[in-house]
Formats: C-alpha cells, structure tokens, sequence
C-alpha cells in the first residue's frame, strides 16, 4: 500500500497545537513540505522553536485578507500547493439557544465555516496549476449527531460536510480530492475544556461529564491526534486515490452526544 507523501507541498490551518500539530508533524515526518498557520502568537512560537524546518504565518483565518497573506507566504514557501488542510475550528459557546449571544454565533461560524471557503477559494487555483491535489476539512462527530448545548458548533461541522460534498463533485473532473474527517472525542486539552464548560452548564461534575462521554462511544476510549493526523495521511496518499466525497468518522463509533 503506496502511502507516501513524500514531496507533496501541504498548507494546514491553526497547527500550532492539538489535531493541526499532530498532521504537521506526521505529514513533515512523512516527507512533505508543510506550511502552518495560527491565530495563537505564544504557540506559534513554541511551534516555530521545536520545528524550523516548517514555515508558519499568524493569521486569523476567518479574516479573508489574512488568508490572502497566509496564501502568499505559503506560495513563497512551497512554490505551490498539493494538500490543503482546513483544520480551524472553535468550541464556541455551550449554552441553550435562546442564551447564546449573537457574537458568539458569529464567531464560531467565522472561524470554522467562513474559514474553509476564503481558503479553498484560494487553494484551488493552485491545486489546478498542480495537475490535482487534496482537501481535508476538519468536520466532527457533531457533524452527524445532534449537540444540545453545542448548537453553533454542530452547525458549522454539518455545514463542512455539505461543503466537502460539493465540492468533491465540483472539483473532482480536475482531479482534486475533497474528504472530511470526523473526529470523535478526541484527548487532549481541548476536549477538557469542553468537558468543564458542559459539565458547568448542566450542573455535574467534570467526572461525571468525562464518563458519560466514554460511555457514548462503543470502544469506551477517546482516540488521539494521531489517529487523525494519520486518517488524512492515509487521504492524502495514494493509497487513498479513489477516494472523495466522503466524510469519515474517527471516533470508536460515538453513538450519541445528546
């Protein structure tokens, strides 16, 4: 099974840290020439010290000017595109509907939704200059099971798989690629936070919260970064040549979020 990448030229948004991390560093291991970007200066850093070999921009990706400048800085580093990873994503607020304020809204759509487009309107010309290429985007289990209390959101990751569907059709007689992956509970401090933040709002403990989470999938274990960085491997290799249009889950089989 062919699932080199050596060569290829990768863009991944906010991969100073958690899943984004994790791809960088798998796809870098892996022999691809790997550009990063984040919103998170400190991290940024961090990243910037433990991997000199991989380039980076600050950018607010749900800003389309940054991602103009992210675009230009990517191109000066790569000479072109083959993968593009839209990973950016916020938890957003955990709260009933009606107590959800109209910023936050926006904000999580902003950073998770508007994201993919202002990037994938700027990749693919590149992907076309290639010959084809690859697009992931980070989509969620929130994406195929409701989220109460998640509403923004879920709404965002089902909009990603609308979105990945579309454009699998769109793009795929120039012979681009466009998956989305799923990831499950994933552990880490991400996941911690959202663990807290519903634990508060439905008045339990962070412990009880964190077990009923487990008890929803059937492996009863949350996966890790690795396997998602290792699934958009596995989409951006040969190996998965025929495969798009698909959303695929990683997650030990979550069975609920309600």
């Amino acid at each position: 099974m062919d699932t080199s990448v050596q060569g290829k030229r990768v863009l991944i948004t906010a991969a100073a840290a958690g899943i984004g991390l994790a791809m960088a560093e798998a796809f870098a291991a892996a022999g691809a020439r790997v550009h990063i970007c984040d919103i998170d200066t400190a991290a940024l850093a961090d990243f910037r010290a433990a991997h000199p070999d991989i380039t980076a921009s600050v950018t607010d990706v749900s800003d389309d000017a940054a991602v103009d400048r992210l675009f230009d800085d990517a191109q000066k580093a790569l000479g072109g595109l083959d993968v593009l990873i839209n990973n950016a994503g916020i938890s957003g607020p955990t709260a009933p509907v009606e107590d959800i304020a109209p910023a936050d809204w926006k904000r999580t759509l902003g950073v998770g939704l508007d994201s993919v487009f202002f990037c994938t309107r700027r990749a693919v010309p590149l992907l076309k200059a290639a010959g084809g290429g690859v697009i992931i985007n980070l989509s969620s289990v929130a994406g195929r099971l409701g989220y109460p209390l998640r509403t923004p959101y879920s709404a965002v990751k089902f909009a990603i798989v609308g979105v990945t569907e579309s454009l699998a059709m769109e793009l795929g007689p120039h012979n681009i690629r466009v998956n989305c992956i799923q990831p499950g509970f994933v552990a880490g401090g991400r996941i911690d936070r959202v663990v807290a933040a519903k634990a508060a709002a439905r008045g339990i403990s962070i412990d009880e919260q964190a077990k009923e989470f487990v008890a929803r999938v059937s492996l009863r274990t949350m996966v890790s970064a690795t396997d998602i960085a290792n699934m958009a491997l596995f989409l951006a290799s040969p190996a998965g040549q025929h495969i798009s249009g698909q959303a695929l889950s990683v997650c030990g089989n979550v069975e609920s979020l309600a």
